[in-house]
């Protein structure tokens, strides 16, 4: 699922833009420009998991940077956790590679996208990352800012 240069998949007004969506195999990650990051569309009824960034201001999927020994779905679920307190019912489900232009050197990155689902939720204690949790439907509106990179990458999990 590629566009033409000018015209990235999804952009949110802060100079970041969604290039390409990669589907294809975990093992064979892209290699034209650096993977530092993963993130978890965790699905409940309907309902995706999004996390309250307090830096950002905005609402996005659970998920943050590959440390160093950690493959990217080791993060996801580290991510995951740390952010929201919740965990999958099963092993995470990889949707593939997500390439971003970023603001303001227009630098390409990819980040590595999972999905899950759970039927439980499991308490969530904010943290001085996060300050809320929400499952949202893509559709009703949440209070302040959703990323829109990150909705339309939850769509794609669906």
């Amino acid at each position: 699922m590629a566009h033409p240069a000018d015209e990235p998949l999804a952009a949110d007004g802060r100079g970041n833009s969604l290039i390409s969506f990669v589907q294809g195999s975990e093992a064979v990650p892209p290699q034209d420009a650096p993977l530092p990051a993963a993130l978890v569309a965790l699905w409940r009824a309907g309902r995706v998991l999004m996390v309250f960034d307090r830096y950002r201001q905005s609402w996005e999927l659970a998920g943050g940077s590959i440390e160093e020994g950690e493959t990217p779905r080791q993060a996801a679920a580290r991510e995951l956790l740390e952010e929201s307190g919740q965990r999958p019912d099963k092993r995470l489900r990889f949707v593939g590679y997500a390439r971003f232009e970023l603001a303001p050197d227009r630098r390409a990155e990819y980040l590595a996208l999972y999905a899950g689902s759970c039927a439980q939720i499991r308490a969530f204690e904010p943290t001085e990352e996060i300050s809320a949790i929400h499952w949202w439907d893509l559709v009703e509106p949440l209070p302040g800012y959703v990323q829109p990179l990150d909705a339309y990458l939850a769509e794609l999990t669906r």
